[in-house]
């Protein structure tokens, strides 16, 4: 595997914004129209199409989900449970609280806080299943009081859904599993048919296409966001260990072959090493590592490109990182020091590995229970008090030319002023 140094300039001019084909937003368009006017009959004749098979049913059987459950190995059983007791402890620091604001004039302001009626869950099929991802998007969902949290994924060739997957299911809190793929399952999340009820929020990773779905039933129901291709960028200097650092790399370059590594570093010698690292340990990899290195002068330029990049996964790999923390301004994740691989928080730090991907992590945030929240604004107002606001507010009123509302304002204007 030749990994290449690449032009910082350019990398710091890159637009990697999500971009959808044409034809894949046309494609998932007409997808989402069969849903909505066939229901359950365009998800069995899509779900064949695609998938290659037509499940008699689209729920997965709850004693299906029991016996995956009670037959996985107990390593895998194990880890799974740890990982779902940490995002649990983590995700429930995550949460907002309603809060109330009492003012000297007896007026209260506040904010209330409730969860989501019911969410949906995608989990891709893809390369290998992902229980991980499983947990990372319905452990949140649970923490925050979720009652209904429904699971979609594509089904398997025999018309199964891995073991693996089931089992973590049951651990987060599912509600419910549809052997559902792909743009299909997004559109009967938002749209609803015969077998799955509609849901107020969609999340989870996917394919351009569940991507492309999301951003098409969005305002229908929320979305999480717009997760696309994996990334990874690490910025490192000695005495860092190159081994290490390209594994790192390895790690998230693995996902696609379209996913973006790099390494930022003021030592050229550092770079060489990783690349001689990457050459052998990626020698097993099913596909060439995309991305490269990069040369900067110090510290201080390497934070520049990385803000610019603004990755997915940010790794800092130097000797006080705690020190350049503040100087992060956009990354899903952030990985301080040697000993913190990405791969411990991709399975179970407790934060949730649905990052912003594309450079979106300088508008967006993980995945956490507060996604699984709404809020109101709470205004109480005794009669009587506070005129003087109701007088300033009408006069608002007045001068936007709306007669309505400053007519409810002088109405309780009066009786304050009896």
């Amino acid at each position: 595997m030749a990994w290449k140094w690449l032009d910082p300039a350019e990398i710091a001019q890159r637009d990697r914004g999500y971009a959808v084909p044409p034809e894949v937003w046309e494609t998932v368009r007409r997808i989402i129209a069969r849903v909505r006017v066939e229901g359950d009959a365009a998800l069995r004749r899509l779900t064949l199409e695609l998938d290659g098979v037509a499940p008699d049913a689209f729920r997965v059987a709850e004693e299906t989900v029991d016996r995956a459950y009670a037959d996985l190995d107990l390593p895998t059983r194990a880890a799974l449970e740890t990982a779902a007791r940490r995002i649990a402890v983590y995700q429930e620091r995550t949460l907002s609280r309603s809060s109330f604001f009492p003012e000297e004039n007896g007026v209260i302001l506040g904010e209330v806080f409730r969860p989501l009626a019911a969410v949906g869950i995608y989990v891709p099929g893809g390369r290998a299943p992902l229980p991980s991802t499983v947990l990372m998007t319905a452990v949140p969902a649970r923490v925050a009081g979720v009652e209904r949290i429904a699971l979609a994924t594509p089904p398997r060739r025999d018309g199964s859904v891995h073991p693996a997957i089931l089992a973590a299911a049951r651990i987060a809190g599912v509600t419910e599993i549809y052997r559902i793929g792909g743009a299909q399952a997004v559109a009967a999340f938002a749209l609803g048919t015969e077998s799955v009820p509609r849901v107020d929020k969609v999340v989870g990773p996917g394919n351009v296409y569940v991507t492309t779905a999301k951003q098409q039933v969005f305002g229908l129901v929320g979305i999480d966001l717009l997760a696309g291709l994996s990334e990874v960028a690490v910025l490192a200097d000695e005495p860092a260990e190159a081994r290490w650092l390209a594994a790192d790399l390895m790690a998230q370059g693995e996902h696609d072959p379209l996913s973006a590594a790099y390494l930022i570093t003021p030592s050229r010698a550092l770079g060489e090493a990783v690349a001689v690292e990457l050459a052998r340990l990626g020698a097993d990899l099913p596909f060439p590592l995309g991305g490269g290195m990069i040369l900067v002068r110090d510290v201080a330029e390497g934070l520049h490109i990385l803000n610019r990049i603004a990755p997915e996964h940010c790794g800092i790999c130097l000797p006080e990182p705690w020190t350049v923390l503040g100087q992060v301004r956009a990354a899903g994740s952030i990985f301080l020091g040697h000993g913190s691989p990405q791969g411990f928080g991709d399975y179970l730090a407790g934060p949730s590995h649905v990052l912003p991907t594309g450079a979106t992590a300088r508008f967006s945030s993980p995945l956490t229970a507060r996604d699984f929240q709404v809020s109101s604004s709470v205004l109480f107002r005794p009669e009587g008090r506070a005129v003087d606001l109701l007088n300033q507010a009408r006069h608002l009123a007045e001068t936007e030319g709306l007669a309505a509302h400053a007519l409810a304002l002088r109405m309780r204007e009066e009786v304050g002023l009896r």
